[in-house]
């Protein structure tokens, strides 16, 4: 099966921005890595939040190479932020950075978000890359942070995204999807579930925008050309969410 086409990037007459945004939980990298890239390029995003990126030995060359071998470069995050990573293209414009660690809860793994302010063509946007917890509680107490540091960016459109260890209708996704646009829900394309990538049961990695980003199409990339079942398989234990947003000028 082959997708009807998602918009590709480009900047409008009026100075607003058409842009890809690609969510990736990629499991430290742990799988195939060459598959891996070859999805994110077949993709083509202007922005990529990473999940689960590495954390320990030379994890600043390992997000390096990543970004490298999928035609971008390192934005923000990594192991300063607990695993959540920010790449971008050569489009974006980085106006300023900075890795969040989230309060630990004892016997818990530490989270964080990547988050950043950049600038593409005549936009400016907040961006913020999150890996929520898989214990109930905590995870509605991060999904409230994640809101909290939207509003504190100081700017009017944002986008956010990740593996929410939730479903659509769980207290934290539910959480954000009432003061966020939930990308997938406002204007489904490709496929919806993410999670495992063989026999995907579960959505929970997704693409959220603040009002006033216009969803132009967002899900799993399934059939787009380039992307193939058997590097989905391979590149990782979770599916990834693509989304088309076109984002006001200003």
């Amino acid at each position: 099966m082959v997708l009807t086409p998602l918009p590709d990037s480009r900047t409008e007459p009026d100075g607003s921005a058409v842009i890809r945004v690609l969510s990736y939980n990629v499991r430290s990298m742990h799988d195939d890595p060459a598959a891996l890239a070859r999805v994110i390029r077949a993709c083509a995003p202007d922005l990529v939040l990473v999940q689960e990126a590495p954390r320990f030995f030379r994890w600043r060359k390992a997000a390096a190479g990543l970004a490298r071998s999928s035609g971008l470069v390192v934005l923000s995050g990594g192991a300063t932020a607990a695993g959540p990573l920010l790449l971008c293209s050569l489009r974006v414009a980085v106006e300023r950075t900075e890795d969040v660690l989230l309060p630990l809860t004892p016997g818990l793994h530490r989270r964080g978000f990547a988050t950043a302010v950049v600038r593409i063509a005549g936009t400016r946007l907040g961006v913020l890359s999150c890996h929520l917890s898989l214990q109930r509680d905590e995870r509605l107490a991060q999904a409230d942070l994640l809101l909290e540091r939207l509003a504190a960016m100081g700017v009017e459109h944002a986008v956010a995204g990740g593996d929410l260890n939730d479903v659509p209708d769980g207290k934290a996704f539910r959480h954000l999807s009432g003061k966020l646009q939930d990308c997938r829900a406002v204007a489904p394309w490709g496929g919806e579930l993410t999670f495992p990538p063989d026999e995907p049961r579960k959505r929970i990695d997704a693409v959220f925008a603040t009002p006033g980003i216009e969803v132009l199409g967002c899900g799993v990339p399934t059939g787009l050309p380039g992307v193939s079942g058997e590097d989905l398989r391979a590149a990782t234990d979770h599916l990834p969410v693509l989304a088309a947003l076109e984002v006001p000028a200003g």
